[in-house]
């Protein structure tokens, strides 16, 4: 993996540490290798917000697992979950610069109540969505936990950093849940 893919992705890891693995391996994939549906949730310049609910056919909740508040930026450690059930379609961890997003804005994220990327519409927040790499990833024992699936099953994700305003406003972690490959 290229060390700039690396240490961003180590970077927002090291927010959360804990003593299980989040991930026992990533390779950086080329964005024209990744297999659907993957490469329809991932490969593009959307909220993944907009794009699960798409793929899943419905809304969906936010949940978050653990935050901290830094004096300059707020970050939390997230699922997205179908609306009203317990399944859960992707894990994120979220660095958000707070000085570059109003202070509506960020009352609303802090909340902890609305998905981000729902966020960031409702308040047509100006964005553009950098992507940054996607990752072929092994699951540690605590995506294994989340995802509830094995070692020996691969997930897709990707690093990316969203623009508020032409200002690099929120580095982001978003790993999908497991799908069965289309072939």
């Amino acid at each position: 993996m290229g060390l700039n893919v690396l240490s961003e992705l180590d970077s927002l890891m090291q927010l959360f540490p804990s003593g299980e693995p989040l991930i026992s391996h990533a390779e950086h994939i080329p964005s024209a290798l990744t297999p659907e549906p993957y490469k329809s949730l991932l490969v593009h310049s959307h909220h993944m917000t907009v794009t699960m609910e798409s793929h899943h056919h419905c809304t969906v909740d936010v949940r978050v697992l653990e935050e901290q508040l830094q004096s300059k930026d707020y970050c939390r450690k997230i699922l997205l979950l179908k609306s009203g059930t317990e399944t859960v379609v992707q894990f994120g961890i979220v660095r958000l610069h707070l000085q570059y997003i109003s202070q509506p804005v960020r009352d609303e994220i802090l909340a902890g109540k609305i998905p981000l990327g729902r966020v960031l519409i409702n308040h047509n927040v100006l964005r553009q969505i950098d992507l940054g790499a996607i990752l072929k990833i092994s699951p540690g024992l605590q995506l294994q936990t989340i995802f509830q699936c094995g070692a020996e099953d691969v997930v897709y994700g990707r690093l990316a950093t969203i623009f508020c305003d032409a200002r690099p406003a929120i580095d982001l972690l978003e790993v999908s849940a497991p799908l069965p490959l289309k072939t």
